[in-house]
């Protein structure tokens, strides 16, 4: 078939304009083609949609020439392509089919999960899985969390910040939270676990030595830098090789736990659906062992 092109825009458009029936083109004539490429038309109620309200009559012509420019050079693009691939058309036409199935089959799979799906876990479940499968939990880095206040040198309340920072009462931590911000001192807390190297990045630290003296949480280290002193403790240490904290990945157990409901159902259904289908002899299955 010879290709061949035709945009029939300019009578229409000016129409359009003159009416001023922007920006809902609903024309007298709604089948009136706008633009051919070969057998393919573009219609003048293909384009209804593309207007949003309160749009000049000006910008609609803009808009639709832009349209309809477009459109013309994806029929051409597509019309090279049936001519240039037109010994591979069944495979192209095979991975279209696929890709339809593969989408409806996902959107039906998503229907179920949306309908069934129970997205509460309880503190028990995920900690049961989490000792199910310590072994896909284990820290390849030194994790810690701590505590570090930066304070003048030579400042009268250092002894004060060491007994806090040692202290095992559930108060002292208030204490010197208040402390801290009545005199002005830096009060850092990770109380989350975090790699020990980002806590040696906030310490006056050699890099170039490892520092493993800092993991003892029975101690208050200190650093002195720059006229300030850092008072620094560990609180809990775990090591590489030994096993991350429950708390680091629950989220994880959330989203694994989440997803095997999730493959139950599409499962379930499955199920559901080829046990229907053979009661009802709507299907043969025929392989020999």
């Amino acid at each position: 078939m010879k290709l061949f092109s035709k945009i029939v825009l300019g009578g229409i458009l000016v129409a359009m304009v003159s009416c001023q029936r922007f920006p809902n083109p609903f024309f007298d004539n709604k089948n009136k083609v706008l633009a051919e490429v070969g057998d393919v038309k573009l219609f003048s109620y293909d384009v209804s949609t593309i207007f949003t309200p309160g749009i000049s009559a000006e910008d609609s012509l803009k808009l639709l020439e832009s349209y309809v420019d477009q459109w013309v050079k994806k029929q051409l693009k597509i019309a090279e392509a049936e001519q240039m691939f037109e010994e591979s058309q069944e495979d192209i036409d095979r991975l279209v089919q696929e890709y339809r199935n593969s989408l409806l089959t996902h959107k039906v799979d998503q229907f179920y999960v949306d309908k069934y799906i129970d997205t509460l876990f309880t503190a028990d479940q995920i900690r049961q899985y989490y000792e199910e499968h310590k072994a896909d939990f284990v820290l390849d880095k030194t994790m810690v969390k701590a505590r570090i206040v930066r304070m003048p040198e030579r400042h009268p309340q250092q002894k004060k910040i060491e007994e806090l920072l040692l202290s095992p009462r559930e108060e002292s931590l208030q204490d010197l939270t208040e402390l801290c911000v009545k005199n002005d001192f830096e009060l850092t807390e990770l109380n989350q676990w975090t790699d020990f190297s980002t806590l040696l990045l906030q310490l006056p630290t050699d890099r170039t030595q490892e520092n493993d003296e800092l993991l003892v949480t029975s101690k208050i280290h200190e650093f002195e830098a720059n006229t300030s002193k850092y008072y620094v403790r560990v609180l809990a240490v775990r090591k590489a090789g030994d096993y991350t904290p429950l708390e680091s990945v629950t989220e994880v157990i959330r989203r694994v736990l989440f997803n095997q409901r999730k493959e139950s159902i599409i499962r379930s259904h499955e199920d559901s659906l080829y046990a229907r289908a053979l009661e009802k002899k709507e299907i043969l299955v025929n392989v020999n062992r």
